[in-house]
């Protein structure tokens, strides 16, 4: 992206902050693991810079010390066309299992809902040197899910990733860097 995405404005607003709003708006509690520029309550990632499988671990490890034994939505602050529908409709799939909605023929970890059972592997894995979903998502018991599965809710664009300038354009929005947006390179961690 060339700036931290978390701090991206798009059309008038930080793409963490309206992220952070739809989930908050779908479930309790919701929390950000990272530097709070999402407007939601904030835990501290426990490895920083180890990517999103070990923040995900961190999230899960703080709302189970909080009682929850659940499962756990992710959304990464990359995706600028994800809708509370559309969340909300992953929050309510049916059944206990993990999903995973595919795009183009990928799927998409960082817009997922997660098992406790999943997650307990997810961080048994990590504990024994796993860096990357990629690399799990064979081993887990998923249920991957296409755009015809949610075509009720949303468009297949609303999982649509955001990881260039290119890309915002492609997608039709206006944007700019953020106020506090640091360059790649300038010891930033853009996420």
């Amino acid at each position: 992206m060339g700036h931290d995405k978390a701090a991206m404005v798009i059309e008038g607003e930080t793409i963490a902050r309206r992220l952070g709003a739809l989930l908050a708006g779908v479930v309790d509690p919701a929390f950000e693991v990272g530097r709070h520029c999402s407007g939601l309550a904030a835990i501290a990632d426990e490895q920083p810079g180890e990517g999103p499988l070990a923040a995900l671990i961190t999230g899960w490890s703080a709302l189970s010390s909080a009682g929850h034994t659940g499962s756990v939505l992710v959304l990464a602050c990359d995706l600028p066309l994800v809708t509370s529908a559309f969340i909300r409709w992953l929050a309510q799939y049916p059944g206990e299992r993990s999903i995973v909605p595919r795009v183009e023929g990928r799927p998409q970890p960082l817009c997922a809902r997660w098992s406790a059972l999943d997650l307990r592997r997810c961080a048994e894995r990590a504990a024994h040197g796993a860096r990357s979903f990629r690399e799990l998502l064979d081993e887990l018991d998923l249920v991957i899910v296409g755009p015809s599965d949610w075509a009720q809710v949303a468009l297949p664009s609303v999982l649509s990733d955001a990881d260039t300038p290119g890309d915002l354009e492609r997608l039709g929005l206006a944007w700019r860097p953020g106020r506090d947006s640091r360059r790649v390179g300038d010891g930033a961690n853009p996420r």
